[in-house]
């Protein structure tokens, strides 16, 4: 039942978008022929006539179309006909053409006010994390640490930790002996060793059998993150100096010494990177009782595990006033909308993989997992900022899309008359073909993740 009403939810939102093009349209006295849900690619599983126009249902069910007298070669409407959506304005037809994208931020809004007025309250987005059970070998750095069942982790080197997500990242990315380190840590520990070994250069080969001290403390890569790997909106890209097979085999030779006796193969630097590369600290500052503490540093073994578990609560806004429903639900919209759009440049950048690329068949079973978990109003939440994904994305100036349809009358306005209609033509179904084949490789993602779970 909950991926019925994802699937519903979904339905609206390609209705409204339509519905937007259709009654901007009869606004403007433009003919519609037809009003289709779906694509027009396979067959029609239904077919009816409204008064005027003609009403048709897809079996691609992945959007949506409105059709003018102007779409159909052997159309009966005169050409100078002011019916036709052609004859009309410039700037008509730019409102009938953004009239779906309008109605799509709308009704995003429209949701989420929904929302806020029935619950009487929003998600933040932010969410308190707490420690749970610690269970990690008696040797581990956490028993140490100070860490205590039921402690709220505020920060986790310097990061304000508000979702698990980011506080798991920071210890995977912390694992021991990850294989990465940055330069300005090989740096100190380089300097810390000519100290101790005034007589080697940095590039020099140690000669064989020339014992040469190690420090005793060495410098860690402390792992931290900007604020919008912190959210989820991008990747985390650890970056420095990779550690080779050559470089883990001087590291097991190091291990546990103080002393280093050369084979004549590595030099000071060559130690100054496998010696950079060991232990990560988490240094978190964690609420207890009232009390804010700053624990002594937990190390992440080699799998990037610290032994404890995690419960999140989310933070919850109060809408229980006129003006508190119409800032915090635009305040909602906004902020989600804006990291929707870092992400989505994210992965035009390459930043994030196509393989991470997901549409409605994901959207639908997460959507429905939602609704099921989390009640309606989680469901109604993700319709909204799938709403607004809806009208950034058609807003794109692409043709096949509305604002590809918008990029060729600003063209149109330029050059003081329309394109060549075959022109137009040639170009839209080209990227209409790209985007069907785009949406066939997202929902085979989207099948390749239901499949792996």
């Amino acid at each position: 039942m909950s991926i019925i009403i994802m699937i519903l939810l979904l339905s609206l939102l390609i209705l409204v978008h339509e519905a937007g093009h259709f009654l901007a349209a009869r606004a403007f006295g433009i003919k519609v022929d037809k009003f289709g849900f779906g694509l027009p690619v396979g067959p029609t599983l239904y077919k009816t006539k409204v008064g005027d126009v003609e009403v048709l249902v897809h079996a691609l069910l992945l959007g949506g179309y409105v059709s003018f007298p102007d779409d159909e070669k052997d159309c009966d409407l005169p050409k100078d006909s002011p019916e036709r959506f052609a004859n009309k304005p410039i700037w008509q037809r730019a409102v009938v053409v953004s009239a779906g994208v309008i109605a799509n931020v709308v009704c995003a809004i429209a949701l989420v006010m929904l929302v806020a007025v029935v619950s009487g309250q929003l998600p933040s987005g932010n969410y308190e994390i707490y420690a749970g059970e610690i269970n990690a070998p008696k040797d581990a750095a956490i028993w140490k640490s100070g860490l205590q069942k039921g402690d709220r982790i505020l920060k986790a080197n310097g990061c304000d930790i508000n979702n698990a997500y980011s506080l798991v990242t920071i210890i995977k990315n912390s694992a021991k002996e990850n294989g990465i380190v940055s330069a300005k840590t090989i740096d100190e520990n380089f300097l810390k060793l000519k100290d101790l070994n005034p007589g080697l250069s940095k590039d020099e080969i140690i000669p064989s059998g020339i014992a040469i001290r190690l420090p005793a403390e060495l410098t860690s890569d402390v792992i931290t993150m900007d604020k919008y790997a912190l959210k989820g909106a991008k990747y985390y890209k650890k970056e420095g100096i990779k550690i080779d097979a050559s470089l883990n085999t001087l590291k097991e030779k190091l291990e546990g010494k103080t002393v280093y006796t050369s084979d004549g193969k590595y030099s000071m630097y060559d130690v100054a990177k496998a010696l950079s590369d060991g232990c990560h600290p988490i240094n978190l500052q964690v609420e207890r009782d009232g009390k804010i503490l700053i624990l002594n540093p937990i190390y992440p073994n080699k799998d990037g595990i610290i032994g404890i578990g995690l419960a999140a609560k989310q933070t919850m806004i109060k809408t229980d006033t006129v003006p508190s429903i119409v800032k915090e639900s635009c305040t909602y919209l906004w902020d989600n909308t804006y990291m929707m759009m870092y992400s989505l440049g994210q992965l035009f950048t390459g930043n994030i993989p196509l393989k991470d690329m997901h549409g409605v068949v994901a959207i639908t079973k997460i959507g429905g997992d939602m609704i099921e978990k989390s009640g309606k109003s989680s469901g109604i939440l993700l319709a909204a900022l799938i709403s607004m994904n809806l009208a950034i994305l058609n807003i794109l100036p692409i043709p096949a899309l509305d604002g590809g349809h918008l990029m060729f009358m600003f063209i149109e306005k330029i050059m003081g008359k329309p394109l060549d209609e075959k022109i137009i033509e040639m170009i839209s179904s080209i990227f209409f073909s790209l985007l069907i084949l785009l949406m066939i490789f997202v929902v085979f993602n989207d099948i390749t993740l239901l499949v792996g779970k």
